[in-house]
């Protein structure tokens, strides 16, 4: 059997939803064909948890415990924000040829960086909301943001996850708490037009050389939008399959897959829509969803007929 690295922790906000992403992981991966082993990372410390105790780990994945010797040559990636979702992780395991089980480093880094990554859909013809990026200590011309932007607006961290520092401003005046909020989170800050319409997020994953498109998800938030509130403390409702027309379905799925496509992605990924006037608007590219219970991935799987020991077997086999 093999050994699989189920790397997770992380130096985000986004910490405590990746432990449970990797616990899912533990939980289902398929015993007969491979060993799993929990990789902590932490504030650049590597540890791995062996019966309940955690013993340090090099970033080669080679540690000696008990007088044992374990290496790794396999991961499973359940680390949400850095260093993973941006590509730093996937340089070091690229170096020491280990294999995982999403997007390489290069790409990666485009799709954490969500105006970046928005700005070249945009020259590839998809629909995408209005945007500017400030800098964390740019001082803010309000007469500019007046001129190109309509309220109510979002404001939020280029490079974050799990709808983390997201506000929904509704005067002009609330732009500069908004912006100190999302300055928590990143250094660069993304002001955009908000589209309101129907929020829904389409899976995607490849099972040897065929694409697999899962069910969509619709969402519907208690709050003003899809925050982390409504995210993670049962505040939305999210509905599988979503309750839109079968042309918008399609068109969801033909944009997810050639945006697959065209990106590179790997592994499960999922891609997040906003459908107005039947426009399937993107918002954000996921390269390392959510795997918890609450997660919308593991939703669309069970409405799709997977198993997650199944799924999970074809990541580290792809």
């Amino acid at each position: 059997m093999k050994n699989v690295a189920i790397i997770t922790g992380g130096d985000s906000k986004e910490f405590d939803i990746s432990l449970k992403s990797a616990e899912t992981v533990f939980k289902n991966i398929d015993r007969e064909k491979y060993n799993p082993y929990l990789i902590l990372i932490k504030n650049d410390k590597w540890e791995i948890k062996i019966e309940d105790k955690l013993h340090d780990i090099d970033s080669s994945l080679k540690a000696k415990v008990n007088g044992k010797e374990l290496n790794f040559k396999l991961v499973f990636m359940a680390l949400h924000g850095p260093p993973a979702e941006n590509g730093e992780l996937q340089i070091s395991l690229e170096k020491n040829n280990i294999k995982y089980t999403c997007c390489d480093s290069k790409t990666s880094k485009l799709t954490f960086d969500k105006f970046r990554c928005n700005q070249l859909l945009l020259t590839k013809n998809y629909f995408i909301a209005n945007s500017i990026l400030i800098s964390k200590d740019e001082v803010i011309n309000i007469q500019e943001i007046e001129t190109n932007f309509n309220l109510p607006l979002i404001v939020k961290p280029n490079q974050a996850g799990s709808s983390n520092g997201i506000s929904l401003v509704k005067n002009y005046k609330e732009i500069f708490d908004a912006i100190k909020l999302a300055s928590v989170h990143d250094n660069e800050v993304i002001i955009e037009e908000y589209i309101k319409g129907t929020e829904v997020s389409c899976g995607i994953l490849k099972i040897k050389d065929q694409i697999n498109l899962l069910p969509i998800t619709e969402i519907v938030s208690e709050n003003d939008f899809f925050d982390y509130d409504a995210k993670y403390n049962n505040k939305s409702e999210e509905i599988t399959p979503a309750r839109i027309t079968k042309n918008e379905t399609k068109l969801i799925h033909q944009t997810t897959e050639k945006i697959y496509k065209e990106l590179a992605l790997k592994g499960i990924c999922r891609i997040d829509f906003i459908i107005k006037n039947s426009k399937p608007f993107v918002i954000e590219i996921n390269t390392i969803p959510g795997l918890s219970e609450k997660s919308i991935i593991p939703k669309q799987l069970k409405a799709a007929g997977y198993n997650l020991k199944e799924v999970f077997s074809i990541c580290l086999e792809n």
